[in-house]
């Protein structure tokens, strides 16, 4: 597999993840870039997923870093959802195989497909912070586990999981929400990766070169989206949200496609 991969395909790899690691860090979704390249790079699914998730981790971490030097990043709120988000991502590794996907494939395009309704009508969404719903601590306990469980099981849109919730349940404003989605997705892609590294299953070389490419586009990402606020944050996250949905919806597998197609009678 490492010897597959030539120089122009890993420089190719490396600008992939440039470009993802900035639309993650604004608004999720970079995966949807990455994981299509290394598999039209050969790698195997596991390998890819494995690989993703280093590149990923590096542009997560970058993300949050560069939130934190703002000031963007609350850590007595911040830190414990973080926490157990990236323990409850390596409970869902762990339980991955026990679940029914089936079901998981059916939901989660609706999902997002509602929270990207959410972010195109709701009135309220801004920069500024409003009235919370729920403490941070049972945020902590409740929705940040949750969503760092689904992520550990399956993953598609655990970062738009993160926001909704950080907006609607929190009260943060969109460029803190972001902030906050981006710890916890370092958490959680964090205890997914040490996984798949003690399964063998990360190819380092090209993993290392697409995170460096990760963590350059983070920081130019998590910039941008300080700079612009809810006028880069909220498009982006409705446009990425319906992409992943469709993404997902195209699996000739997925079984809400099957039921609907079915209905259509074909």
């Amino acid at each position: 597999m490492i010897a597959s991969v030539d120089p122009g395909t890993l420089a190719g790899l490396f600008g992939v993840a440039v470009v993802a690691g900035c639309f993650d860090a604004i608004a999720g979704g970079g995966g949807l870039l990455t994981l299509p390249a290394l598999l039209l790079a050969g790698f195997d699914p596991v390998s890819a997923i494995a690989t993703n998730k280093l590149q990923s981790s590096a542009g997560s971490v970058s993300a949050s870093v560069a939130f934190a030097r703002r000031n963007l990043i609350r850590w007595p709120e911040a830190l414990p959802a973080a926490l157990a988000a990236g323990a409850a991502s390596v409970v869902g590794a762990l339980c991955v195989s026990l679940l029914p996907r089936g079901a998981l494939d059916a939901a989660v395009p609706v999902l997002l497909v509602a929270i990207a309704l959410y972010f195109a009508t709701a009135r309220r969404i801004s920069n500024e912070d409003a009235t919370a719903r729920m403490t941070p601590t049972l945020f902590a306990m409740t929705l940040a586990p949750a969503v760092g469980f689904y992520d550990g099981v399956f993953g598609p849109g655990a970062g738009s999981f993160y926001m909704i919730g950080f907006v609607t349940l929190l009260g943060l404003g969109v460029v803190r929400a972001t902030a906050h989605t981006k710890l916890c997705n370092a958490a959680s892609n964090l205890g997914g990766l040490a996984l798949f590294a003690a399964q063998g299953a990360v190819v380092w070389p090209v993993g290392l070169a697409m995170a460096v490419g990760a963590f350059i586009g983070a920081q130019a990402g998590s910039a941008l989206a300080v700079r612009l606020g809810a006028r880069l944050i909220r498009p982006l996250i409705v446009v990425i949200a319906c992409a992943m949905a469709v993404r997902l919806l195209a699996n000739p597998e997925n079984p809400l496609r099957r039921v609907v197609l079915g209905g259509l009678g074909f």
